[in-house]
């Protein structure tokens, strides 16, 4: 067994490859935000003063990702973020769309349309419900200010928590696994719900924002008398 670089009482966080590291294995349903396969990196903006972005570990294309999901197999159920500038994994059992913040989807269109959706995909056993909610997923989060996911998290695509509690509430029962837990928000949105998470991460820099994450929230309230 692996040594966590993170743990509580509800939630493990593993530093390295999910290839190599194997204790996710032993949850009960996937959701995660993978490598999307679009070679994404982001230069520097004076104008807005932002800063540059080398990119994603292993975003040269859908290899890591689809790697993961044959490691993880088809008899579990997955939610899956991912780009409509990339293939969608193999034998997909529904597709969602996450609409990002109104103001989000600027950079990178020509159109006049904003690139302000991503698609999410549904993989494995689900179990037969009658239909209830909306294939469109919102967040009442905003981009482009201190208070954005982006921002607060460090990590240059971070997903809400109202998206990601949204997805976990909707998933069978069960430990949740996240083999590119990022900055930790699928940890904690699934610890907000009273649900066990096991996370793994391979750039360490996002390790330690999830790691915080995670142990601010476990921090004891201070009663005065």
């Amino acid at each position: 067994m692996s040594v966590p670089y993170y743990a509580d009482g509800d939630v493990v966080l593993f530093h390295g490859d999910c290839h190599e590291i194997t204790d996710w294995l032993a949850a009960d349903v996937l959701v995660t935000d993978p490598p999307y396969g679009i070679g994404w990196r982001r230069g520097l903006n004076k104008a807005r003063a932002s800063s540059a972005h080398s990119g994603i570990v292993n975003d040269q294309d859908v290899t890591c990702r689809d790697e993961a999901l044959a490691i993880w197999g088809k008899h579990h159920p997955s939610v899956v973020f991912g780009s409509f500038y990339a293939p969608p994994p193999a034998d997909v059992r529904q597709w969602l769309i996450y609409r990002k913040p109104i103001n989000a989807g600027v950079v990178g269109s020509t159109t006049g349309y904003r690139r302000d959706a991503e698609p999410v995909y549904l993989l494995g056993p689900w179990p037969k419900r009658t239909a209830q909610w909306s294939s469109v997923l919102f967040t009442h989060s905003s981009t482009g200010n201190v208070r954005s996911p982006q921002r607060q998290n460090e990590h240059p695509h971070a997903k809400p928590l109202d998206v990601m509690e949204a997805l976990i509430s909707a998933c069978p029962p069960g430990v949740i696994a996240d083999p590119f837990a990022g900055s930790g928000s699928t940890l904690v949105a699934a610890r907000n719900l009273g649900r066990k998470a096991i996370g793994v991460e391979i750039d360490e820099r996002y390790c330690e924002v999830a790691a915080r994450r995670l142990a601010a929230d476990c921090l004891p309230l201070e009663v005065t008398p």
